[in-house]
């Protein structure tokens, strides 16, 4: 019997995927039997990855509409259809209150993190539906469900990709593709070393996570193969989060 999560004889397209979270979901996907398309900005780090994982590998800077565009298309010639999209490229931008926000760089973060996500959207789902459905991923943040002094055009960003789900998931329905969105909490990754060794905040982050730990991207990963796969067949316009239990506590 096939298992339900199980992604053999599946076209994926993970963006982002060199490094952290979307470098375990593409091997996450390649393990369950995905041909995945490997993509980041940059083609060194691009050709990289995916010769470790034998895997096409086409770079890609999001915030390019063109780019875009070749992306999907270069995608469809390497593998020959598409089943299932992660949009996981981001930035984090500058931290800091609203009150004192750079715009220049307010406008580099919503148009990499929340603007590519609606174009390569459209792009790329009507490829999806006509292969008779399947999924798409896209990556929020639990900033983006509860407030913060410090995190500004991030947790807006992440919120409106939590919308962009929601709305995609009630257009993309009727054709068989699901859409939603997961929601990290503290990852440890390397773009998080910087905090990691930071007693005091780790500290103060992990009494308010129940399970007084971050979460690795592995277990990220398999939050999206369950949301790609069959296992998550009736699920779509939902945000899951997978925080450790960060946004249900009061730090007690």
């Amino acid at each position: 019997m096939t298992s339900p999560f199980s992604l053999a004889g599946k076209v994926a397209l993970v963006t982002g995927s060199t490094r952290g979270i979307g470098l375990a979901i593409a091997k996450a996907f390649v393990a369950a039997g995905a041909r995945v398309v490997i993509s980041s900005e940059d083609s060194r780090d691009t050709a990289r990855v995916a010769a470790e994982l034998g895997q096409p590998g086409i770079a890609c800077d999001v915030t390019d509409d063109v780019a875009l565009a070749a992306l999907v298309d270069n995608a469809l010639a390497a593998l020959g259809g598409l089943d299932i999209l992660v949009c996981n490229a981001g930035v984090t931008g500058r931290a800091g209150p609203f009150a004192s926000i750079n715009m220049a760089d307010f406008d580099r973060v919503m148009g990499l993190n929340l603007r590519s996500q609606v174009v390569l959207a459209n792009l790329a789902l009507p490829h999806i539906a006509a292969r008779g459905g399947g999924a798409a991923i896209l990556m929020a943040s639990i900033s983006a469900l509860r407030g913060n002094g410090a995190i500004n055009a991030y947790a807006l960003s992440k919120a409106g990709v939590a919308q962009l789900a929601r709305n995609l998931a009630v257009e993309w329905g009727p054709r068989n593709v699901r859409v939603n969105a997961i929601a990290p909490g503290f990852i440890a990754t390397e773009l998080s070393r910087t905090l990691l060794e930071d007693e005091a905040f780790m500290a103060h982050r992990m009494a308010m996570t129940p399970l007084r730990r971050p979460g690795t991207p592995e277990e990220i990963a398999g939050a999206a193969q369950f949301l790609a796969s069959d296992a998550g067949a009736f699920v779509t316009g939902q945000t899951l989060v997978v925080d450790g239990g960060t946004v249900i506590t009061d730090g007690s």
